[in-house]
């Protein structure tokens, strides 16, 4: 496995997380113990996972020509 197939699974299975814990974090706050830090965790997970999509963006843009062998 190359390493641009390596950044682009490790990349896509980080966003996966990230915007699990976000709706973790967003379900827990809307439960009815919820608490203000719960909504910061979820949103901030969330702009994360996207921040995370924009740089897998970016990186392909960036290694177009490079093979993934």
């Amino acid at each position: 496995m190359s390493l641009k197939a390596f950044h682009v699974l490790f990349i896509t299975a980080s966003s996966a997380l990230a915007f699990g814990c976000g709706i973790w974090g967003l379900r827990d706050f809307f439960s009815q113990d919820g608490r203000a830090s719960d909504l910061i965790f979820g949103l901030g997970s969330l702009a994360v996972g996207i921040g995370l999509i924009l740089y897998e963006r970016y990186f392909m843009k960036k290694l177009k020509r490079v093979s993934y062998l």
